[in-house]
């Protein structure tokens, strides 16, 4: 998922993927990070589905956002049938086509869902990193990709894609690596964070370091600050929805108008039920020390840099680009994506830009959209 679970994920026309298993890439050779710290081996878990052709020229890699995983499709049994998190979006006949491509989604290296991360065990000590897992950037996230597709066999991406921390992972490919991409989709994202984007996630990581259980990151695997974390995730998605999808949803339904005076204070609306069943749920899936690491490498990623000059950034770009703006989208709002292709004309590149009205905010992405679902079919097809 991206920053929250799928509101409405609907259908696309087509069919499904069906079954799949994870795998993991394990490399045994020290992963540099930007900052110059390294790790002694790196795994990178990841899923695939479609089958690469024999130019290997049909790969296409899915960058997932802060709260997502590997698991964009498919289910993994007859029993676990939970969808991956673009379901809708991603098989045979559907937008991003498995009978045409090659399609790889991974788990960021610093995640929680088999990558890894803070939470990992450090092979030199025998314990987990927690704070001593290098300091992260969504370079660090590329780099980390781009191993897994020299494993993979794949030398040159028919398209990279990614939506809000994925767009930036996109972003950061065709600047990293522009030689080995053809196409970049960049959904609800930005070339750096709006200082209230930096306000809201600084304040869902001082929701989880007040958290005694933090334990200044030290806590054993199992536990944690939960508390902080929920409130952190309830905090953050807020700002993922838009107020008239939230009036639209919730309004001021009430769950109970009958209240004792020792329950003042618990769930009284449907939309603080929703709220605290999303912090709940994120809990039970995801690292605190994760969070951290993710929302800082987000607030530190800027493709302007200390001149303020974005063109400077994509002065190395090759690929063709489709970058998705949505009008509902308060925390990456249409002007700072409309500002990345903008950018890429001046410079004569090939980049063009859509905007769609739709109301569910920053999630819009991830929910049941024909019209997104015709720009992407169109933009890899051509």
């Amino acid at each position: 998922m991206n920053d929250s679970e799928i509101i409405d994920p609907g259908t696309a026309e087509g069919g499904e993927v069906g079954l799949v298993e994870y795998q993991d890439f394990v490399s045994e050779a020290p992963f540099v990070f930007e900052s110059g710290d390294a790790i002694p081996r790196l795994v990178i878990r990841y899923e695939t589905y479609g089958h690469l052709n024999k130019a290997a020229d049909n790969a296409i890699i899915i960058c997932h956002a802060l709260s997502g995983d590997h698991h964009c499709a498919g289910v993994y049994s007859l029993t676990d049938r939970k969808p991956g998190w673009w379901n809708h979006m991603v098989g045979p006949g559907k937008p991003i086509d498995t009978s045409r491509y090659f399609v790889i989604c991974s788990n960021c290296v610093g995640g929680c869902q088999g990558s890894t991360g803070p939470g990992s065990i450090n092979p030199e000590t025998g314990k987990q990193y927690n704070l001593d897992f290098p300091e992260l950037t969504v370079a660090d996230m590329v780099n980390a990709q781009a191993l897994l597709l020299d494993h993979l066999g794949v030398g040159r991406l028919h398209a990279v894609i990614g939506g809000s921390m994925g767009g930036m992972q996109a972003l950061q490919w065709i600047i990293s690596y522009p030689e080995r991409v053809a196409r970049y989709l960049a959904l609800a994202t930005g070339a750096r964070h709006t200082a209230q984007a930096i306000a809201f996630n600084d304040t869902g990581r001082q929701a989880i370091i007040t958290d005694p259980d933090w334990k200044n990151g030290a806590y054993a695997a199992g536990e944690g600050p939960a508390h902080g974390l929920a409130v952190a995730r309830m905090m953050a998605h807020i700002t993922y929805l838009s107020d008239k999808g939230m009036e639209n949803k919730f309004g001021r339904s009430r769950r109970s108008r009958k209240r004792e005076a020792g329950d003042r204070f618990d769930v009284e609306f449907e939309v603080e039920s929703y709220l605290r069943y999303q912090g709940q749920s994120f809990v039970n899936r995801f690292d605190a020390n994760t969070y951290l690491y993710f929302t800082k490498a987000l607030d530190h990623f800027d493709l302007y840099g200390p001149e303020n000059r974005l063109d400077e950034a994509f002065s190395v770009v090759e690929a063709e680009g489709l970058v998705v703006g949505f009008t509902s989208d308060w925390l990456y709002p249409p002007q700072g994506n409309r500002e990345i292709v903008e950018a890429m004309l001046r410079l004569g590149k090939r980049a063009t830009y859509a905007e769609l009205a739709m109301d569910f905010g920053h999630d819009s992405f991830l929910v049941h959209a024909p019209e997104l679902y015709e720009l992407i079919t169109r933009f890899l097809h051509r």
